[in-house]
């Protein structure tokens, strides 16, 4: 396993978000697209030192909307997730601030984090099947709420 700082750490930006909707992308057997807000949008101000909130708000009705981080996330679960739309609604961990990426021609701006693993045989010994598992809140929270 390769060692890093706390300071290396620290730049990891993950968020819990909740997924949208999710669907296998086409000719690609691995591949699910995800859809996950992120929560309300966020910009760094110019001094590069702290990041606000915007309250990005128009009026719908009376009510207020606020602009909100979706974020489409390309995830290679398909093998575990025969039915993509078991994810709708999970609320999971996401990092958020990687640079975006095209695969099999879709953006993927950012990565969940899953459990993986391999389950033990009967002897105890990790031989079994292979598992993935999504890990989050044990309540539901807030889409945004950072990971300390």
């Amino acid at each position: 396993m390769t060692e890093i700082t706390f300071d290396e750490f620290k730049k990891a930006e993950i968020k819990i978000g909740t997924i949208l909707s999710a669907e296998k992308v086409p000719d690609a057997d691995k591949l699910i697209k995800l859809m996950i807000d992120l929560g309300p949008k966020k910009v760094a101000l110019v001094d590069e030192e702290d990041t606000v909130s915007l309250e990005q708000e128009e009026t719908i009705e009376g009510e207020k909307k606020e602009e909100r981080d979706i974020r489409q996330v390309l995830s290679g679960i398909a093998m575990y997730y025969p039915d993509p739309s078991l994810l709708v609604g999970k609320q999971v961990p996401v990092l958020a601030n990687l640079p975006t990426r095209t695969i099999r021609g879709f953006e993927s701006q950012g990565m969940v984090l899953y459990a993986v693993g391999l389950e033990p045989s009967e002897d105890g010994s990790p031989e079994g099947e292979g598992f993935l598992t999504t890990v989050g809140p044990s309540i539901e929270i807030p889409a945004g709420t950072p990971v300390q």
